[in-house]
């Protein structure tokens, strides 16, 4: 094995020791989602046991992340350039270190919907900051106003949708995967009546 497998081979045992820890999750936890024994999994973090892949492929699913993702070694794209929508005024960005996690940049300029009936409510969570002007965000019966600088953040299976008030305002809005699907499954992208997608 030449240096640079030593170092991958580190790397992915840390990320998945890592990815154990962040979910909460003990050895017992992890071996049981990944049908793997407590002790076969602690060799592994450990580095008494050989990598295999079959093993490193259930450990990704288990851990809710790709194989790729766990064994990927490039640092030299740490810069993202956004998708640009100039019909809907929005920039995405693929959030990298958190699969299904996308950020949004949207100019909205329409207030938000008065009907009741034009607010939707979907798994997930969404979080937003307004970057420029003031924003209402209607969640429930609520009627919330954002300024410059304010963030929100909810879970969507509240009904909401976010609108200007008094001019053009921008937001960035952070989606999880749940929220990120279901404002793709409605192929609306996230328009002046709903929360940024």
């Amino acid at each position: 094995m030449t240096q640079g497998d030593g170092e991958l081979d580190s790397l992915v045992r840390k990320r998945i020791r890592a990815l154990r820890v962040a979910q909460g999750w003990s050895l017992e936890e992890l071996a049981t989602r990944a049908h793997l024994s407590q002790s076969s999994l602690s060799r592994i973090e450990n580095g008494q046991r050989r990598l295999a892949l079959d093993q490193l492929v259930v450990l990704a699913r288990a851990l809710d992340t790709t194989l790729d993702q766990l064994v990927e070694t490039a640092t030299d794209d740490v810069v993202t350039s956004p998708m640009i929508d100039n019909t809907r005024g929005q920039m995405r960005w693929t959030v990298k270190a958190e699969p299904g996690m996308s950020v949004v940049r949207q100019r909205i300029t329409e207030p938000p919907p008065e009907n009741p009936a034009r607010m939707r409510a979907h798994p997930g969570h969404e979080w937003l900051v307004v970057l420029s002007g003031t924003a209402i965000l209607m969640l429930g019966h609520n009627r919330i106003r954002l300024e410059t600088n304010q963030a929100a953040e909810f879970p969507t299976m509240m009904p909401h949708a976010i609108g200007a008030d008094s001019g053009p305002c921008e937001v960035l809005g952070i989606f999880d995967r749940d929220a990120r699907r279901s404002h793709q499954r409605d192929g609306d992208g996230g328009n002046a009546q709903d929360a940024p997608e």
